[in-house]
């Protein structure tokens, strides 16, 4: 008797929690494990574009989340689609009425935190990964682009109670505020990004005789493509010896590289372009410095965290997101910081890995070591959690 009592119990107190993203590829890579904290006292529902890769179908309907899918393409710019994307999620909801809606990325975020808002949903946690181009000088079309953001952005997030913003870095809080989007009595968190698995990417110590620099990124412009590739010219002209390798998605976005850069990248001359992999643990192992010179706007960047957990020595911009991965205490620094497009520092900085080889080793270690002080997943979703009120 008392054991059913407890079970109608934990029934009752059991949320419905929807999520919802614009790119299914971040579902199990950046929320995975916050997932599987959520499904153990929760019912858990994703609003996702469809998903093709079987193995995140597969996660997914293993640990009992439901999915509903959409058409969404959060790179590209189109009404129509952006008001077929609101309607199937305003249904959605209604259909659900979940306790807490999670949206993360600016589309599900805008929209999303608009349609919660006006469903009635009691715990409305938008999560701004990173604030992209939206927040920096641009060309003309782009420049349009963020300036309907930005407004589409204020009126989303106008204060309500009901409403708890999550931040991946200071840096981006302190834009919005400075912007007038968001005022200091708007309830307001900031997590050390999305966290990273330290029993998913173990410890290798990198090659330092066959020295390699890595870049992970989607091929656009303000992820520091072209830079990486000129400063991989400047070193390989004086060390042919050295290899760069560039693994990322070429995809249709207002920011994509130009045609001919990606063909001179395709070529193979300067960098062995990969393309995109599902596993990039195999490639970091194989690398002995992960660089990544964007000054695109990040909330934190995955792919340096990643670096810094399987101990690799980074190297990245002194920009929003990308400075919170270098340690600056002193005895404990893990990488470099660059200023934001400046080819010839960037080359400057991997020759000093080339020429001082005990410092990819020991940056290494202690970007480990950073990693689980501070971006350690199981940290990071203690906090979420407690921003969504649930436990």
């Amino acid at each position: 008797m008392y054991n059913s009592f407890n079970s109608i119990i934990m029934a009752e107190n059991r949320k419905k929690v929807l999520i919802a993203c614009d790119s299914p590829r971040t579902l199990l890579d950046f929320r995975g494990k916050l997932i599987e904290e959520l499904i153990k006292k929760n019912e858990v529902f994703v609003y996702t574009p469809k998903i093709s890769q079987q193995h995140v179908q597969e996660k997914l309907k293993n640990l009992g989340v439901t999915v509903f899918e959409n058409h969404l393409n959060g790179s590209n710019v189109s009404i129509l689609s952006d008001l077929t994307y609101m309607i199937q999620l305003y249904k959605v909801i209604r259909k659900l009425r979940p306790d807490i809606f999670f949206p993360y990325t600016f589309k599900p975020v805008i929209y999303g935190t608009i349609i919660a808002k006006l469903c009635g949903i009691d715990c409305i946690t938008p999560m701004l990964t990173g604030l992209g181009y939206n927040f920096t000088d641009n060309g003309s079309k782009k420049s349009v682009v963020s300036l309907i953001t930005k407004t589409l952005l204020k009126f989303s997030l106008m204060e309500n109670r009901r409403v708890r913003i999550i931040f991946q870095n200071r840096d981006d809080y302190n834009k919005l505020i400075e912007s007038g989007i968001i005022g200091i009595k708007h309830q307001a968190f900031v997590v050390n990004g999305s966290g990273v698995d330290l029993t998913h990417y173990d410890y290798s110590e990198p090659e330092t005789t066959n020295i390699s620099f890595l870049m992970i990124s989607r091929l656009i412009n303000a992820k520091g493509v072209n830079e990486f590739f000129e400063a991989a010219k400047t070193i390989r002209s004086k060390y042919p010896d050295i290899k760069f390798r560039l693994i990322g998605s070429f995809d249709d976005n207002i920011d994509s590289i130009n045609k001919e850069l990606y063909f001179k990248i395709k070529s193979g001359d300067t960098v062995e372009y990969i393309g995109q992999v599902d596993d990039v643990r195999p490639y970091i192992k194989n690398s002995s410095i992960v660089v990544l010179p964007s000054y695109y706007g990040e909330g934190v960047p995955r792919c340096i965290l990643e670096g810094m957990a399987m101990g690799r020595a980074i190297i990245t911009s002194d920009s929003v997101g990308c400075r919170e991965t270098v340690n600056v205490s002193p005895f404990c620094t893990n990488g470099f910081l660059v200023p934001v497009k400046n080819i010839p520092a960037l080359a400057f900085k991997m020759e000093h890995y080339i020429n001082n080889t005990r410092d990819i080793i020991l940056y290494g270690i202690n970007g480990r070591k950073f990693a689980k002080e501070k971006f350690d997943v199981n940290l990071v979703n203690a906090e979420m959690l407690k921003i969504m009120n649930v436990g």
